[in-house]
């Protein structure tokens, strides 16, 4: 084997250096994921005073809820009908800022196509 001398070496070096590239793109879009706000709204469909609104990033943490100054004259902690209606609120506001961010979250990383890279990431 005289002849040969690694003649896949360049190709090998070009491919971890795009699999590098790749990583570093991902880990900017994972950044910009952290940095954008999403509102999650339930209640009235627009924030306002019977609204719940939740404040969570693109990677769906909760970063704040607010209440719209009239949820507090329409729920009465003592009455369990009020609370239930409140933790429904709540939950739907959640899941309108889950739904939101998944949609970022594609936007942002369904360029990659969902694969990881094995070792670099």
């Amino acid at each position: 084997m005289a002849g040969f001398r690694g003649g896949m070496g360049g190709g090998m070096n070009n491919l971890v250096k795009q699999a590098q590239k790749i990583q570093e793109q991902m880990q900017e879009a994972e950044k910009e994921l952290e940095e954008l706000e999403v509102v999650g709204l339930s209640g009235g469909g627009e924030e306002g005073d019977e609204t719940v609104v939740i404040y969570m990033n693109g990677k769906k943490v909760i970063n704040g809820v607010e209440f719209g100054s009239k949820i507090g004259q329409m729920i009465d902690l003592t009455d369990e009908e009020d609370v239930e209606m409140l933790e429904d609120l709540i939950l739907a506001a959640i899941n309108d800022g889950y739904k939101k961010a998944d949609a970022l979250y594609e936007e942002k990383m369904g360029k990659f196509g969902g694969a990881s890279l094995p070792g670099l990431i």
